[in-house]
């Protein structure tokens, strides 16, 4: 009864358009997802957390920077480095250190970065631009948390490590928890981003990717509701060709930052009172050193 008109509308050309762009951005993306799954498994299960504590220095401003560094050797989404920096919280590392490492590792990863470079083919700067913005923002909240900070909105997250499974059994729960919680983003922002492409009309998109400023509020905006995984943001903001390279770095800064999935674990991990106080600042820093880095390298 309803093969024809179904057949008719996926004809279409939106919702053929529909299919490529999203088609295109899972199929891209896909197996940068599963190797960053893997070994963000392998690292949180092998590592042990008192490898990060002896490798940072005692003084906390210090450790920001070293911690934010850090961040390269966990190659996974924000899913993983929420759980490793309540680790090391638990482990004694300062929480200032713990949170810079939480902001940069989802951003400045290898896999990250080679996703981007991927993505953005045409663009090498993009990924110099993407790894200066992350760590820039990064270090800047660990030494504002460490100036302003209160012990008293930092809860202390008491929940065990997937190392305390043991083994086989540790790696694979990691491994199905990213890929429940990033795979199933992807698809959300593979769809938002073939919505976005096939049926917004691009007199609205163009109204705001002409603005400078405008466009890096939407796509930072967008970036905070869409909650892509940072191995898969790279090939949605590749997508959105209509915004400048400016504003599509703000869609990537800020997005393994700040994002509805991220608020969530941030508040089931340090307690709500921290998370209301951290990602509004998160996602201030993230837009200014977006724009700065931006214009200078871009």
């Amino acid at each position: 009864m309803f093969q024809d008109p179904v057949r008719g509308a996926l004809a279409s050309p939106a919702a053929q358009s529909w299919m490529t762009v999203f088609v295109a951005v899972v199929v891209q993306a896909l197996p940068f997802l599963v190797l960053g799954v893997l070994l963000s498994a392998a690292i949180a299960v092998f590592v042990p957390p008192s490898f990060f504590v002896r490798a940072l220095p005692r003084r906390p401003a210090l450790a920001v920077p070293v911690a934010g560094a850090a961040g390269a050797v966990l190659p996974g989404c924000e899913c993983a480095s929420v759980p490793v920096a309540g680790a090391l919280v638990r482990r004694g590392v300062a929480p200032a250190a713990a949170l810079a490492f939480l902001l940069s590792a989802p951003a400045v990863n290898p896999v990250v970065l080679t996703a981007t470079a991927v993505a953005f083919p045409d663009r090498p700067g993009m990924v110099l631009a993407r790894f200066v913005a992350s760590l820039l923002t990064a270090c800047a909240m660990g030494w504002l948390w460490q100036c302003l900070g209160r012990a008293d909105r930092l809860r202390p997250p008491s929940r065990p490590s997937y190392g305390a499974r043991g083994g086989g059994a540790a790696f694979w729960g990691s491994v199905r928890h990213d890929v429940t919680h990033a795979g199933g983003f992807l698809v959300v922002g593979a769809t938002a981003a073939a919505t976005l492409k096939a049926l917004v009309p691009a007199r609205w998109l163009s109204a705001a990717a002409d603005h400078p400023v405008l466009s890096v509020l939407v796509l930072a905006a967008l970036a905070v509701v869409l909650s892509i995984c940072s191995e898969a943001d790279a090939f949605v903001a590749a997508s959105l060709t209509q915004f400048s390279p400016t504003a599509r770095l703000a869609f990537l800064v800020v997005g393994p930052m700040v994002d509805l999935k991220l608020f969530a674990l941030q508040a089931g991990t340090f307690g709500r009172a921290f998370a209301l106080r951290f990602a509004p600042a998160t996602l201030a820093l993230a837009v200014l050193f977006s724009a700065l880095t931006g214009a200078v390298l871009l």
